[in-house]
Formats: C-alpha cells, sequence, structure tokens
C-alpha cells in the first residue's frame, strides 16, 4: 500500500470551555482540551486504575462558533480529525512543540437540561462537516 493515513477519531469529555479566537478577514478558530479514559482492574492489587489522556482539540470558522456556543465544560463528544503537530520557541528560546487534532466532523453526545445521553437522536445537534463554501444554489 502506497497511501498514508492520518485520521483521529475520539469520545471525550470537554476540560474547559472553548476559547475562540477572531481573526480580521472574518475566520476564527477554537480549541479546548478533551480527556479520553481508560480503566482497567490492576490483577495483583485488584484494585480499578483509570489513566487520563488530554487531547489539544482545534475546530475552525463555523464549527468553531458552534462549539463555542453549545459545548461547556465536562460535556461530551466524539471528534474525527487528524494529527498535526506545531512547533514554535518559548520565552526561553528553546524550541516547544504541540500535538494537536485538527477536526474535520464532530457530534455532540451530552444532552441539554439534564437528561440522559442516551435520548433519541432527533434531541441531539446535528454532525456538523468541516468542509469548503459551497455555491448559493437555488437547488
Amino acid at each position: 500500500m502506497s497511501g498514508t493515513l492520518n485520521k483521529v477519531m475520539l469520545i471525550g469529555h470537554l476540560g474547559d470551555s472553548v476559547k475562540t479566537h477572531y481573526f480580521d478577514g472574518g475566520g476564527c478558530i477554537g480549541r479546548f482540551p478533551l480527556a479520553t479514559n481508560e480503566t482497567y482492574t490492576n490483577k495483583s492489587t485488584g484494585e480499578k486504575v483509570t489513566n487520563t489522556e488530554w487531547h489539544n482539540i482545534v475546530v475552525r470558522n463555523k464549527a468553531a462558533e458552534i462549539c463555542e456556543k453549545y459545548l461547556n465544560k465536562g460535556d461530551k463528544i466524539y471528534i474525527e480529525g487528524r494529527l498535526k503537530t506545531r512547533k514554535w520557541q518559548g520565552d526561553d528560546g528553546k524550541d516547544r512543540y504541540s500535538t494537536e487534532i485538527n477536526v474535520d466532523e464532530f457530534t455532540f453526545l451530552s444532552t441539554k437540561g439534564g437528561a440522559n445521553e442516551g435520548q433519541s437522536a432527533s434531541s441531539k445537534p446535528p454532525v456538523v462537516e468541516e468542509s469548503p463554501p459551497e455555491d448559493d444554489l437555488p437547488f
């Protein structure tokens, strides 16, 4: 196989609210931390162990505005995207690296108003896909 694939799928909980930055040209970018958990039982002690992994999530433009409006800390979300590593220099002059998930598509899994997650799909917000703008066609 000669092709490559950069795809990430996560289900987790927001660790903070969505922080959105708006640009002069009208675009925007939103960032938030996402926690995923792995739980297992230690065979030697019988103790239940939970490991949490934190992911840096990046959404753009309309998707960022939707996330900012509807998501809060603790909400559960499904995310599809791709890994991207950024490099910058810290205040000390040393190179720093950050790996982020650039979101292509997401689905809200938490429902508002204290309802359970298992409600019908009609009560959940729609799946949002990041796609290029389309012409305003009448059909």
